[in-house]
């Protein structure tokens, strides 16, 4: 999976020339009731962006939902998108499901924040993914694939975790009912082999070289 390989029709063309067949890309709400392709943050009312610790212009068209959309329903192949939910608004959620729906191939969707995963669990093709980064999620998830796994009006198809919280009997146990466990965010070879060994079905990278070696490990 290319990490924020969603998030610019440029990375679109990229992720996929690199060998990736899921893009992550995250969301975000938009003026209007838009959603927008980004990982950074409005800051208020303001037409400005903070990310990871920079702010740049938030002015101007922004990338939409539709548009990743339409571009990997254009692709040849198989591949898919990831959405990543940004913040703790379900409306985002909300403003995301009928887009979903909507999409012509599977869609993957994440998130930490699960109320929102909720709003857009059971219609077919769109498979949820429970997201976890810490270790009190972690538990969480462990309870929830212990009840069946049960989100909104469907059953939760995955889990994301962070790589840090990776361990062979995490993914043993929730194999027991989950079909996908990605691990993110994976950058090193080092990490990638000790996820890839505990038994992860998929990692998230910035790396080529880690994109490059799931590839190669997953060719015929």
């Amino acid at each position: 999976m290319a990490h924020r390989g969603g998030n610019s029709l440029a990375a679109v063309r990229a992720a996929v020339a690199a060998g990736a067949d899921v893009l992550e890309l995250d969301v975000q709400p938009g003026p209007r009731g838009r959603v927008e392709v980004r990982h950074a943050s409005r800051i208020g009312p303001l037409p400005l962006l903070w990310d990871e610790g920079r702010v740049r212009r938030g002015w101007g068209a922004q990338l939409v939902l539709e548009q990743v959309l339409e571009a990997v329903d254009a692709l040849p192949g198989e591949h898919r998108v990831m959405v990543d939910l940004k913040g703790e608004d379900v409306r985002l959620a909300r403003a995301v499901a009928p887009l979903l729906a909507a999409a012509r191939r599977e869609v993957l969707v994440c998130g930490r924040h699960w109320p929102s995963l909720a709003e857009l669990a059971g219609p077919p093709g769109v498979r949820v993914l429970l997201s976890a980064g810490d270790a009190r999620e972690v538990a969480a998830l462990r309870t929830a694939v212990a009840g069946g796994g049960r989100i909104g009006d469907g059953t939760a198809y995955g889990a994301s975790l962070a790589s840090a919280h990776v361990t062979a009997d995490l993914v043993r146990e929730l194999g027991e009912l989950l079909e996908l466990q990605v691990a993110w965010t994976v950058n090193d070879l080092e990490e990638c082999d000790r996820v890839l060994a505990a038994g992860v079905t998929g990692v998230t990278t910035d790396s080529a070289a880690v994109l490059r070696r799931v590839v190669a490990l997953h060719e015929p």
